[in-house]
């Protein structure tokens, strides 16, 4: 019988070794699986290699396991925004090393690494620091640069449900990147607010077939969920806000500052 699923987080986490390459999932707090990410903090793996969309929001998730000091380099699109303060001071300091892929590129070369492509070529980037020392082509009258695919030893990745098997469905955009992650890494392991029975998931819904899935805990809904809908926000450390319009304007307040 096939059963991907354990017991809690710390056990999906086990065995991350030192100076893993990891993928994150998430688009800034949105499908970010930050059970997960605790669950690795308190496992202690260390010297890491990090590929997310982000560097981390507020003090909490990615940006926690920044502060603790286990990352040595990370793989991004975006590291600075209003609530960056651990990655800015961490990369001022010379202490965590970055490489910036613009969030096309990026999307396509985990896409590629879990498709199988050897590398492919793209326009993003052309004339710019980011394709010096890169293969270049003109192709149709358009130039372009060789990119190469990225992969990971392991992909954290939140969904919203899954079964045994490890099948998944995502809640609305906390799908974004988790999907390509599950695909591109050699071991990939999912939280998620609920284990269903199996066979109770339409088929024509499921996004990441369990084939591309190891091990799936269960960590329960969200602090700002209620049945899979969205009942408030959360603030600039991660604290949920009952009402979404103070949450509203936390966020302009964190952003005029």
């Amino acid at each position: 019988m096939i059963d991907k699923t354990v017991q809690d987080a710390v056990t999906a986490v086990a065995g991350i070794p030192d100076g893993s390459t990891v993928m994150i999932g998430g688009f800034g707090r949105a499908g970010q699986p930050v059970e997960l990410i605790d669950a690795l903090i308190a496992q202690g793996a260390s010297g890491l290699t990090i590929i997310n969309n982000n560097a981390g929001n507020g003090d909490t998730g990615l940006a926690a396991l920044l502060a603790a000091g286990r990352v040595k380099k990370i793989v991004c699109s975006f590291p600075r925004q209003t609530d960056s303060w651990v990655f800015d001071g961490l990369y001022r300091d010379g202490k965590i090393e970055l490489e910036l892929v613009p969030q096309g590129n990026l999307a396509e070369r985990i896409r590629a690494a879990g498709a199988g492509i050897g590398a492919f070529f793209s326009p993003t980037g052309v004339g710019t620091e980011l394709a010096e020392g890169k293969e270049a082509r003109e192709i149709d009258g358009r130039q372009y640069v060789l990119e190469y695919p990225i992969k990971a030893d392991f992909a954290l990745v939140s969904a919203l449900k899954g079964d045994r098997w490890g099948n998944l469905v995502y809640r609305k955009t906390a799908r974004n990147f988790g999907p390509i992650m599950a695909s591109a890494a050699t071991t990939t392991i999912v939280q998620v607010d609920e284990i269903v029975p199996l066979g109770s998931l339409d088929p024509e819904n499921v996004v990441t077939p369990g084939i591309f899935v190891d091990r799936v805990v269960a960590v329960g809904e969200r602090r700002w969920l209620s049945d899979g809908e969205f009942v408030g926000g959360v603030d600039l450390e991660g604290r949920p806000v009952a009402d979404p319009s103070t949450a509203s304007a936390a966020a302009q307040k964190g952003a005029d500052q």
